[in-house]
């Protein structure tokens, strides 16, 4: 009967566009805070007024939201390329690629929930770090204070944002302790540069253990132990994905990559991710997995035609496949004739549009 009630709820919200006239591009706040309500033009109420943008045209835009986003796993970026290895300059190439064609970063989180907020006609894209690296985070001392050095990972992404800061700033970081990052000193200022810059802090087991080599116990004791130790740095911080070091894990345990406990220490894992080499399906999409989410490798040696380039080559030429946003976070916008495809129970709230 729920599930009924479910579907007959979202059938309600789907309605038929000849040409999303009447969906709105995404509204955004352009008001500096820091101006009077008289500099910003706001109304008697002293409420800033939004940009109201003008509705999109499906047929120009082509959104499909549930198509393909690719979720992006990186490790160390160093000064040799290498199969696990991005050197600096080729990272930036990959960002400045990503951007000139139209994707945009969001967190791994955002994507999990369905709260996808980029502009009209343009493509969601996860990055992922794993194994803490010194290359990913390093530190540079300016004017006597730890800063990212631009030549890693954490230092490329912020330049990036400060040029193009429409691109987004987002990214998940998979460590492992008793050094994430590989600077002791510097760990607690790391991990709260991560968290106060918008970045994620994801669980990558305690010692890069291999789960598959492990039992149920053994398994709780890793990811449990992780939560504890990052949890020392940054007080109540909610670990809650899991990114499987070597890519697998025994079924007979696997139910403990959600949740565990470990003397006391409880967590819960929304997404486990795989080493996989493909995109991920839309999360709107009812054949959507988080237990079993795919990645591509951000390399482009011995990728096998399954490396970021590869992938963004299929996109250029089957753009149908490719996720487009509709500009509106609260609406799935779809062609005709593929709304059941829609996860109907999950994303009840949400309006649901075709043309």
């Amino acid at each position: 009967m729920k599930k009924l009630l479910s579907l007959l709820m979202v059938a309600l919200v789907i309605f038929s566009l000849s040409s999303c006239g009447n969906i709105p591009a995404n509204q955004s706040e352009k008001a500096d805070l820091a101006q009077s309500p008289q500099d910003q033009g706001a109304d008697d109420n002293n409420n800033p007024p939004k940009e109201v943008q003008k509705p999109i045209d499906c047929s120009k835009v082509k959104p499909n939201e549930l198509g393909q986003v690719m979720v992006l796993m990186y490790h160390e970026i160093g000064d040799k390329e290498a199969d696990w290895v991005r050197t600096p300059d080729n990272f930036r190439k990959d960002l400045q690629t990503l951007y000139d064609k139209g994707y945009r970063l969001i967190s791994l989180n955002d994507l999990l929930d369905g709260n996808i907020n980029i502009e009209a006609g343009y493509t969601p894209v996860v990055l992922t770090f794993d194994d803490g690296d010194l290359g990913q985070f390093k530190v540079k001392m300016v004017d006597g204070k730890p800063a990212p050095d631009p030549d890693s990972a954490v230092g490329i992404l912020m330049d990036f944002y400060k040029e193009h800061p429409d691109f987004g700033k987002a990214a998940t970081f998979y460590i492992y302790h008793p050094l994430p990052f590989r600077e002791r000193e510097y760990i607690e200022y790391k991990l709260k540069f991560l968290v106060d810059n918008g970045f994620e802090i994801g669980n990558h087991t305690d010692t890069h253990a291999s789960l598959s080599k492990l039992d149920g116990n053994g398994i709780q004791k890793e990811l449990g132990l992780n939560v504890k130790h990052t949890q020392e740095y940054i007080h109540g911080y909610n670990v809650n994905t899991l990114a499987l070091p070597y890519g697998s894990v025994s079924k007979e345990y696997a139910k403990y990559l959600l949740d565990g406990n470990y003397e006391g220490i409880e967590y819960h894992n929304k997404a486990v991710l795989l080493v996989g080499a493909n995109p991920s399906k839309s999360p709107y999409d009812v054949d959507f997995n988080p237990l079993k989410v795919p990645r591509v490798r951000g390399s482009e040696m011995n990728v096998e035609g399954l490396g970021i380039y590869d992938w963004m080559k299929y996109f250029d030429e089957h753009p149908e496949k490719r996720y487009i946003s509709d500009g509106d976070p609260d609406t799935i916008v779809v062609p005709e004739g593929m709304e059941d495809k829609i996860s109907s129970e999950k994303f009840t709230i949400k309006k649901v549009a075709t043309y």
